[in-house]
């Protein structure tokens, strides 16, 4: 019967793969600001309904590499493999033709969601997580692993997967695409929703928030001690480094993000509480930290925009704001993106000499990898007014 239904979707996505392509390949980026420019859209087609959740890295030659989601189907959980472009031109152009990057094998539902890194040992790291079928009995429709693999040749081959959460450890974990850090003292830190484990009546929508934190380059890893809920709704968390060694997590939540810090490297965490960051609809913030200007650069959809009360509601504007006082304040808030029907969300962020490179779902919905790109200077152009906490 689990096989029918199965067959069923295929035929489905197989039709909706089709329907999608066309839409996305013919439509221009709408809404589109002065001085954003548009290089890539990385459109659904044949056999792909999907392209998403993707992340940057900078190679030593001075190419830019992007590692992304391509999906057979369309929902989270279809059949999907890891694939990269390079660009040699700081993100203005990409190469046309995916290059294999990790492989999709039996078993495995798919692979998705990509953090790439330069560790301070100089090797590249790469997370995602591999989700599978869950065992009779279980709960939930699928389970999944969070792994990290190196490279010591700029990509071009990866070492066997490290298990960040051990692999006997069962459950069903979020890790957003370009999330993972490595703070100044070295240790990496691995921010968590957990939604589902063994013994758990059903999925949980508000989930588990807890970090994974490796103190030798990803070798071993450990749970911290915090685990945190909120009843306010609590998924897809990233972590960003303040300039005093405090972590700021930030997590999705229902009408604005939720946030907390850690004293201690992201061992032990405050409560969640609201934030002055609002937004329309339930949809993951980044945040990373502006080389150039050392200032904190928050990517995310703006609440307060026109745009956000606009029905259908959805995940729009696409907004920046950047902050100067260690994100107590935002300013310079203007939008990147205004499609009236877009859907923006998933933002990975790569900083390549004086320009942002962005990798983000767009249009249509999570269907499409867009990549953006703009001057630093451009983030500094809008109004100066903020909001505190």
């Amino acid at each position: 019967m689990r096989r029918h239904f199965r067959d069923i979707f295929s035929v489905t996505a197989i039709t909706l793969t089709f329907v999608a392509a066309t839409t996305a390949s013919d439509r221009p980026p709408q809404g589109v600001a002065p001085g954003v420019e548009k290089p890539l859209r990385l459109s659904p087609g044949p056999e792909n309904g999907r392209n998403s959740e993707g992340d940057f890295i900078q190679l030593k030659d001075g190419r830019l590499l992007l590692i992304y989601t391509k999906f057979i189907g369309t929902g989270d959980h279809a059949p999907a493999e890891l694939v990269g472009r390079y660009s040699s031109d700081g993100g203005k152009t990409w190469s046309q033709d995916d290059v294999k990057v990790i492989s999709r094998k039996e078993g495995e539902a798919n692979l998705m969601s990509v953090s790439l890194l330069r560790l301070q040992n100089g090797k590249i790291a790469l997370f995602y997580v591999q989700k599978y079928d869950s065992p009779q009995g279980e709960n939930y429709s699928h389970l999944d692993y969070i792994l990290m693999r190196t490279s010591s040749d700029e990509g071009e081959t990866w070492s066997e997967p490290t298990y960040v959460v051990p692999k006997d450890h069962q459950g069903y974990r979020v890790l957003n695409n370009d999330r993972v850090v490595q703070l100044k003292s070295g240790r990496l830190v691995v921010p968590l929703a957990v939604h589902y484990l063994p013994g758990w009546p059903k999925w949980r929508n508000s989930a588990q928030i807890l970090c994974y934190l490796s103190d030798d380059n990803g070798k071993t890893w450990r749970a911290s001690q915090s685990t945190l809920e909120s009843e306010l709704l609590a998924q897809e968390p990233g972590v960003v480094e303040l300039k005093d060694g405090k972590l700021m997590m930030f997590c999705r939540s229902r009408d604005c993000q939720l946030v907390t810090h850690s004293t201690d490297q992201g061992d032990t965490w405050s409560e969640l509480k609201r934030s002055n960051i609002p937004q329309p609809t339930p949809s993951p913030a980044s945040i990373e930290r502006i080389p150039s200007t050392g200032d904190l650069l928050l990517v995310w959809n703006n609440g307060d925009d026109p745009l956000a009360s606009a029905k259908p509601v959805g995940r729009r504007p696409f907004t920046a704001a950047i902050s100067k006082d260690e994100g107590a304040t935002w300013q310079h808030v203007q939008n990147i993106g205004a499609d009236p029907e877009g859907w923006y969300c998933y933002t990975a962020i790569d900083f390549v000499g004086d320009h942002v490179v962005l990798g983000h779902c767009e249009y249509p919905r999570l269907n499409s990898l867009q990549i953006t790109r703009l001057p630093v200077d451009w983030f500094y152009k809008g109004e100066k007014s903020s909001a505190k906490d």
